[in-house]
């Protein structure tokens, strides 16, 4: 591949799950120039040695996407020293698993300026870059949580609430504005990153990502997907369709099985360690690499997914079958007719 038709991508939260997944598919498929944005300066370098290994090239940016004028630099670095920003992806997190009586305002607080605002941020980012160009992707790492808020999440879905109404808006100006610039939100089941070992808890269990789970590299086979494709939403996972259909339809049942289940469906039966550190105001550096400590209990591999990127060739096969039973049933009928 030459140099020129190789894309210039950003990852957000590259530095471990989703977008350390996202940021190895890149290099790997694509041989992708990254710039990797995390707080966690271990897992950068992590990232972008795989990413090297994958055949991409990597730089790494340390930065919080809180705050915006970090992210200007990085990006600014970014196109400096890669070129032309082509796909923009927003995966970077915090989360607060607990009761919202037990909140504080400064962790609600916390986790909307990185989880929704760190996207805002990066999206602006990247507009700034795109629109004049007339061309680039913008994909925001969403979940089904963005439609369906569970308990003892209350921060964090707010927040992908939040940003599933900010792509509404972003997509309706873009259309007004005869723009060629792609805003896509891929919506992810339970994933098996590390957020479970490093995200502030007060849950006397450790925390688990609600069955059934996926491993990292499914979410980010989505998002690589969603890069090359017009989509609107990707959706990933059964489990995912689920809940943001269910919600549609019947959002109270949907409150009462969650009221009953969601507590104990989010903890292992391990105590939790009290004194165990979390990344809600600095980063827990390490290198924890993509996976968290679910593999035995996750999925590489998704038949929602698969159907969905390939639902045109589907469609198609259904016409050519319907087409034939047609014909079929009408040469059935001429004969009996004839008879």
């Amino acid at each position: 591949m030459s140099q020129s038709s190789r894309p210039r991508v950003v990852v957000t939260g590259a530095s471990a799950g989703v977008g350390r997944a996202t940021a190895q598919i890149f290099a790997r498929s694509e041989q992708a120039r990254i710039g990797l944005i995390a707080r966690g300066q271990k897992g950068l370098e992590g990232a972008a040695r795989e990413v090297e290994v994958c055949g991409g090239k990597a730089i790494i940016l340390p930065c919080d996407v809180a705050d915006a004028d970090a992210v200007e630099a990085a990006a600014e670095r970014v196109e400096r020293e890669l070129g032309p920003i082509d796909v923009w992806v927003n995966v970077a997190m915090v989360s607060v698993f607990s009761p919202i009586k037990e909140m504080t305002a400064a962790e609600f607080k916390r986790v909307t300026e990185v989880t929704y605002l760190g996207y805002v941020h990066g999206t602006l980012s990247a507009l700034k870059r795109m629109l004049p160009r007339d061309q680039g992707h913008i994909i925001q790492v969403g979940s089904a949580l963005a439609y369906r808020g569970i308990p003892l999440q209350a921060a964090y879905c707010a927040s992908k609430h939040a940003i599933q109404g900010f792509m509404d808006s972003l997509r309706a100006e873009l259309i007004h504005d005869q723009s060629n610039v792609v805003a896509t939100m891929v919506q992810m089941p339970a994933l098996n990153t590390p957020q479970f070992d490093w995200s502030k808890s007060r849950l006397p269990n450790r925390a688990q990502p609600v069955p059934p789970i996926y491993q990292p590299e499914v979410a980010a086979r989505a998002v690589l997907f969603a890069s090359k494709h017009k989509r609107r939403e990707v959706y990933v996972g059964l489990p995912t369709v689920v809940a943001i259909v269910g919600n549609k339809l019947l959002p109270g049942l949907g409150d009462w099985y969650l009221g009953k289940t969601g507590y104990d469906g989010q903890q292992t039966q391990e105590r939790a360690d009290p004194e165990r550190p979390h990344n809600l105001y600095e980063p827990v550096d390490t290198n924890p690499g993509a996976h968290g400590p679910f593999d035995a209990r996750a999925y590489r591999s998704c038949p929602q997914l698969w159907t969905s990127m390939h639902r045109h060739w589907l469609f198609a096969v259904g016409l050519l079958v319907a087409g034939f039973s047609l014909t079929n049933a009408a040469i059935k009928f001429g004969r009996t007719s004839y008879k």
